[in-house]
C-alpha cells in the first residue's frame, strides 16, 4: 500500500481513496468565485431561496463582461502606445462600444476623464468634390 494514497478508517472497513477538493468554479470551468457569489446572493436578500445553478450562471456572465471590457480597454491602451491599462482606457473602451455604453450609461469612471468630442459646426468644412455628372456641360443645354 502506497502511503498517502489509501487509508482505512481504523475500524477494519474498506480502504478509502483520498481525493483532492474541487471548487465549484473549477467544476463550472469559470475563473470567478462561484461560492463567493452564492454567499453574496444569499446575504443580499434578493430572494428567499437561491438555486445551485444561479451563482454559476452569474459568475459566467460576470466573467464574460470583464473579459470583453478588458479586451477593449487593452486595445485602447495599445492605441495610445501604452502597455498598462489605466481607468482612462477602460472609460474610452466602454464609451466607444454601443452596448456597453448603454448598459453603463449612468456609471462615472473615477480618474477616467472626459470623452473627446468636437461639435460638427466647429470643424472646418471640407470642399465637396463634384463629379462630371453633377455639372451641366456647356454644349449640352437644350431648351
Amino acid at each position: 500500500m502506497a502511503p498517502g494514497k489509501l487509508s482505512s478508517n481504523g475500524k477494519g472497513g474498506k480502504l478509502v481513496k483520498h481525493t483532492q477538493n474541487v471548487s465549484r468554479s473549477d467544476k463550472a470551468g469559470v475563473k470567478f468565485p462561484v461560492g463567493r457569489i452564492h454567499r453574496m446572493l444569499r446575504k443580499g436578500n434578493y430572494a428567499q431561496r437561491i438555486g445551485s445553478g444561479a451563482p454559476v450562471y452569474l459568475s459566467a456572465v460576470l466573467e464574460y463582461l470583464v473579459a470583453e471590457i478588458l479586451e477593449l480597454s487593452g486595445n485602447a491602451a495599445m492605441d495610445h502606445k501604452k502597455s498598462r491599462i489605466n481607468p482612462r482606457h477602460i472609460m474610452l473602451a466602454v464609451r466607444n462600444d454601443d452596448e456597453l455604453a448603454k448598459m453603463l450609461s449612468n456609471v462615472t469612471f473615477s480618474q477616467g476623464g472626459v470623452q473627446a468630442n468636437i461639435h460638427q459646426d466647429l470643424l472646418p468644412n471640407k470642399p465637396t468634390k463634384m463629379g462630371p455628372s453633377s455639372h451641366a456641360r456647356d454644349g449640352d443645354e437644350s431648351d
